[in-house]
């Protein structure tokens, strides 16, 4: 099938690229051109797949700084992906590779523009056509405008892609507008912000396609409907961790050329319940005790922009507070993965990809992630949870490595996009030396999870409860002045080694206590005050208030205009050439 559609697109003739004569190719799958003059075998061929072709035009055409075209009778540009390593991220930067090819003919030429767009028709079908864009104009730098219409606008339109811009003036304008419009026609959305502006279009993406299957969000045990429309992000806040976990480098460029060629990443997501009802969406972070002690620190302090974080972390850090609480957790299945395995969720994942297979399958078959899970409270699943019961520093759920810029590998390194899981990490009580080795792991190569206080378990869900029934009982309820009057305990469990491997073995549910041991609260002049007894949860940025949670991972429930991060080691630059065939227009910053 393959071969045939590749002959019926076969095209081939001699065509100039400046003053020199190439021999071009083009396949169903693929556009090669080969220098033809050289007599030895140092030719060079360059082959683009048509999967990356961005567009074609008659003439010679220039894009940026602004577009120009001079229209001449036998020449065509094309317009594809070009590679190139990133000096700050272990991820692929994607260039505007621009080459001008000239044709003996002007017959030749159009048969060669036809040929090339046909050849795009057939063989990029997930290429959107009509987008909504949504901007944020006051997220990261402000630059959210002139991001888009400098850098991603141009490209929309060489591809041929149509859009409706709309450009937010209030909080949670993209969602509620995705929840009520008519989104008839639209193949994608795309956010032009940082994380708070993708989790605002996560939520009315999601929300808009359970109210049209019918779905209650609010009911923990509903399999939710995938989503549709894809997502697309231009990066333009302050941390942009999404972008940079599923592309593996911030940059607009990048993520527009992502979103031109129809780039199709799924992406796990995690649900969070309070009580009765859902609270909120979460793809990178549900962190309590640290994270969300930071959050809510940082934002008595906006006025400091960014450098908030940082302050708030040192105060927080040296208020060394912990917290207690009961921990329960559905382990995920040992032998398809594991958060201790040193792997890497790269373009191509293979447990990604095998993951896919069990997600969609019948719900029957015993080999789906979810056919023996029905429910937090089912009778069948319930034997299977695990409890542990402690005093903890920070307890963090994340469905991906949650990388950034400040950690390159992230909270969980070996976390995947796409499998139905997410990884829980439990740091327990311990001394403020103790905890720094364990931050600062995060900005190195060295393996934060092998520390003694530290466990990480794959999970398919999670709920927090606090231990006791008293004053942290009383705080959670609002009482924000609530002392802790009693010392901390440290929980240790005869498997603290157990954080490479799943303790729920069997039918029997497992609680894991032990004696407590003291730990001498560490007070600085800078925070002085008095600690509290409960913290709050950080979800992806935003302040979640209560601390008893439930916690479902949805998997593949949403697709992003990415591939995952390309691996720059093994990855070979299809589009290698010389000074005069690689005509390459970067795009300014």
């Amino acid at each position: 099938m393959r071969t045939q559609m590749e002959t019926n697109l076969r095209l081939e003739s001699s065509l100039w690229v400046g003053n020199k004569r190439y021999l071009a190719v083009l396949t169903g799958w693929h556009l090669k051109w080969t220098e033809a003059d050289k007599k030895n075998r140092d030719k060079k061929t360059v082959s683009v797949p048509v999967a990356e072709v961005v567009g074609v035009e008659e003439g010679r055409v220039e894009i940026l700084p602004h577009k120009s075209v001079e229209d001449t009778d036998r020449d065509f540009t094309v317009f594809y992906v070009k590679r190139s390593s990133s000096r700050t991220s272990s991820g692929l930067l994607w260039r505007l590779g621009r080459t001008q090819f000239t044709c003996p003919s002007r017959v030749l030429r159009d048969q060669w523009t036809k040929h090339l767009r046909t050849a795009l028709k057939t063989h990029s079908p997930l290429r959107p056509h009509k987008l909504l864009v949504f901007i944020n104009p006051f997220g990261g730098k402000k630059k959210g405008r002139q991001i888009y219409h400098s850098l991603a606008a141009p490209l929309f339109e060489l591809a041929g892609i149509s859009s409706q811009v709309i450009v937010t003036e209030r909080a949670n304008q993209a969602r509620d507008h995705l929840l009520k419009k008519d989104l008839t026609g639209f193949d994608g959305v795309v956010c032009v912000g940082g994380d708070g502006m993708f989790s605002e279009i996560l939520h009315g993406v999601i929300g808009r396609t359970q109210q049209e299957a019918g779905l209650c969000e609010n009911d923990p045990v509903v399999t939710l409907q995938p989503c549709p429309l894809h997502i697309g992000i231009i990066p333009a806040g302050s941390t942009d961790c999404v972008c940079y976990a599923t592309v593996g480098v911030i940059d607009p460029v990048t993520s527009a050329l992502h979103i031109v060629i129809g780039d199709s990443q799924p992406l796990d997501v995690c649900s969070v319940h309070h009580g009765p009802g859902l609270v909120r969406y979460s793809v990178s972070l549900v962190g309590y005790g640290f994270y969300g002690d930071v959050l809510a620190e940082s934002e008595k302090h906006r006025w400091m922009g960014p450098f908030r974080y940082d302050y708030s972390g040192a105060v927080v850090f040296l208020s060394n507070r912990s917290y207690r609480g009961t921990v329960q957790y559905l382990p995920a299945d040992p032998l398809l993965s594991s958060p201790r395995d040193k792997t890497r969720c790269l373009s191509g994942c293979g447990v990604c990809a095998k993951s896919t297979e069990r997600l969609f399958t019948n719900s029957s078959d015993s080999g789906s992630l979810y056919s023996s899970y029905s429910g937090p409270f089912s009778n069948n699943s319930e034997d299977e949870w695990v409890s542990v019961d402690g005093r903890f520093k920070c307890v963090s759920l994340t469905c991906m490595s949650s990388s950034c810029a400040k950690s390159p590998l992230g909270l969980s390194p070996s976390a995947h996009l796409a499998d139905g899981t997410g990884d829980l990490i439990l740091v327990w009580d311990t001394n403020p030396l103790g905890f720094l080795a364990y931050l600062y792991r995060h900005t190195t190569t060295e393996d934060q999870f092998d520390l003694p206080f530290v466990e990480v378990h794959r999970v398919k869900a999670v709920r927090f409860s606090l231990a006791g029934r008293g004053e942290e009982a009383e705080h959670s309820r609002g009482l924000s002045g609530a002392m802790d009057g009693g010392d901390g305990a440290y929980v240790e469990n005869g498997s603290r080694a157990g954080s490479q491997q799943h303790l729920a073995v069997g039918a029997n549910r497992q609680t894991m206590t032990s004696e407590d041991k003291t730990v001498t609260p560490f007070m600085c002049g800078l925070c002085c005050r008095k600690a509290p007894t409960v913290s709050v949860w950080n979800c992806d940025g935003e302040i979640l208030p209560f601390p008893e949670i439930y916690c479902k991972i949805h998997g593949q429930l949403v697709r992003l205009y990415a591939r995952g991060i390309e691996d720059g080691a093994s990855l070979k630059d299809c589009t290698e050439e010389r000074d005069e065939c690689n005509r390459t227009f970067i795009l300014p910053k």
